[in-house]
Order: structure tokens, then sequence, then C-alpha cells
């Protein structure tokens, strides 16, 4: 397999994201990297499940600790003639899918992609370890494929970075984050990044912060009440931000602070790009769950408590950007404006149909 992640940094090569090997999977703890670089490690469904739902990794994360999951959950009974094995692993699929609210349906075709080796496998009598080696493998295609897919991405969106321009990004985009820069150095465009730190867990300073110094382009991390001023002050070129969901009507599900961002930008006439394809399974907003998350958290900084006894919090993970904010959605097959999503469908038909 000729890999996806070459060039990009540490905590996007596919070993330090979630990997699976001898009965665990190892999960890089994006909670407190890179002051410190440790992994947690799961030796059961449950416990990806688990680590999933506790944030230990997160944007993309999840999505390979999932299909990673999936291959322990079929080391768990390989030598288990007691099981059915069909009904465990879609019990282990459930499990996995449902550990966050907010992105179950993104999930669902993950380890539904999961699911459909395991019949495969179970036709051609192929069981115990020969389905570990299996699910593995789908897992690391699965991962390959998409940062494939996301460096499509990334050229698309470093194609409209003006030269030794600079950009605002809003938490953690994950692969696409690696991609645009990797980009930009192949167009030797020496960009700068401005990040929003993205309380509670600090993904924008610890994360984002992280692959662009690692890769090479000068990065400057700012709280999370600062954008506004930021963007005039800097002369920020474009703002961007991936997405949890994109709805086929346009609106933009993402870290919460994505909004008021976009909000800002817009004021000033600065373009806002979002990453990201639409999601057929919401096609408007109303579906969609805003998870909220322990408000505890919102009290307190890497652990530190900040708040007196008896001052409440309040956490909601997301927030819902508009389509009229945003100046295009950038794909793997181009930029499409929010209002004209369907047409993305479309055009990936045609493609898979010239395949």
């Amino acid at each position: 397999m000729e890999r996806a992640d070459e060039g990009l940094a540490f905590l996007l090569r596919y070993e330090n994201i979630a990997w699976y090997k001898n009965g665990e999977v190892r999960i890089l703890d994006r909670r407190i990297y890179p002051i410190r670089t440790e992994f947690v490690t799961c030796k059961s469904v449950q416990e990806v499940a688990q680590a999933i739902k506790d944030m230990v990794t997160q944007s993309a994360g999840p999505y390979l600790a999932a299909a990673m999951g999936m291959a322990l959950a079929a080391h768990e009974i390989a030598d288990r003639e007691d099981v059915d094995v069909l009904t465990y692993m879609e019990d282990a699929a459930y499990t996995l899918s449902h550990a966050r609210p907010t992105t179950v349906e993104q999930m669902k075709r993950v380890v539904g992609g999961s699911m459909d080796v395991v019949r495969q496998c179970l036709r051609e009598g192929a069981r115990g370890e020969a389905l570990v080696e299996a699910l593995f493998q789908y897992a690391c295609n699965f991962v390959n494929n998409n940062y494939k897919k996301y460096t499509l991405v990334g050229e698309n969106l470093a194609k409209l970075i003006p030269k030794n321009g600079t950009i605002m990004t809003q938490c953690f985009g994950d692969t696409v984050v690696g991609t645009i820069l990797r980009a930009c150095k192949r167009l030797n465009n020496p960009i700068k990044v401005i990040c929003a730190e993205t309380r509670p867990y600090f993904q924008g300073s610890r994360l984002t912060a992280s692959v662009a110094c690692d890769m090479g382009f000068p990065v400057t991390v700012i709280t999370d009440n600062m954008p506004g001023y930021t963007l005039k002050a800097k002369k920020v070129d474009l703002f961007t931000s991936a997405s949890d969901v994109i709805t086929v009507d346009g609106h933009i599900i993402n870290k919460v602070g994505t909004f008021q961002i976009a909000l800002a930008a817009h004021y000033y006439g600065i373009p806002y790009y979002v990453t990201g394809t639409p999601d057929p399974d919401h096609p408007d907003i109303r579906d969609v769950r805003i998870e909220e998350r322990d408000p505890e958290l919102v009290l307190k900084a890497l652990d530190v408590k900040l708040t007196m006894d008896g001052v409440e919090g309040f956490y909601p993970a997301f927030d819902i950007t508009p389509p009229e904010l945003c100046s295009g959605v950038v794909t793997d097959l181009g930029v499409y404006q929010p209002q004209d999503l369907r047409r993305y469908f479309a055009d990936s038909e045609k493609n898979s149909q010239k395949e």
C-alpha cells in the first residue's frame, strides 16, 4: 500500500492515530499531546468506545479508532465457538458507532464497511484471525483512501490562499490541516497560520499548532475571544475550518466557536471556506443533534479548576454556521457554493461511472 501520510506531521501518521496490534488498539491521547506523548491502550471494544467518548482522539481520529476497534472485536471471539460471529460484530459496530451522538451517521458508514468485510469473510469461511486480519486491512485501506481524498481537498484549498498569505483556523481539522500545508509546500507558498486555542480541550493550540510547527510553518496561537480583532489586525486572508457535519442544504456543524469567527470574517469581507463533503443522511439542520458535554470541563483548564465551588458551566461541543456565512465548501471534487451541494452528489456519481 502506497501510504498517503508521507510528509505529514507526527500526530497525523497512521500508527500515531489509532492502531490495532496483537489484541490491542493503541490510541494517541490527543487530550494531552504535545505536553506529553502518551498512548491509551484498549483491550476491548468497550474500551475503544469509551476512549472515543472521552475524547482521547478527536476530529477524524475516532473513525480510524472505530475501524481498528472492529478488528479488535473479531480478535475477542477468534477462539470462541460459542459465539455467533455476525451478531457479536453487529453489536460491536453499534457500540463503536454510537460512542458520540453528533457523528453517529458518519461512524455507521465506517463500521458498516467493516461489517461488509465480516459478511464477505463469513461467506468464504474465513473466521478467527483471518477475519481479524481482513478487518485490520480494511481499517488501513479506509484511512489511506480518506487521506487520498483529503489530499485533493487540501490541494483545492491551498490554491485559494494568496502567496505568503495568512489563514485562521478553528479547532483541529485533522488530515486536511496537514494536506493543506503539504500542498502549500509543493506550491512554494510559505503561508502563516493563526490558531484559535479552542477550549476546553485546546485542540487549536495543542494539535493544529503542533501540526503547523512540525511541518515548518510559522504559527501563532490566540485565545478564543481574540479572533474578531485578530482577523483585521493580522490581515488574515482566509478563515477555514473542517466540519463534523455539512447538511445538504449548506449548514455547517463544527466545533463551537466556528459560527462567531465566520460572523466576524463576513463582517470584514474575509472568505470562510469549510472543508468536507455534504452528508446525505442530513438533508437539513432539523435532525442534527448538538452534543452537550460535561459542563465541568468548562470550569477547568487542563484539569486545573478555575472557578469557585457553586459556579455552573455550559458546554455545547458544536455550533451551527448558516450557509450565507460560508464562501464555499471545499471538497475532493472542487469548491461548491453551500446552497448548491446537491451538485456534489451528481458530480460524484459521474466520476464513479467514469471509473
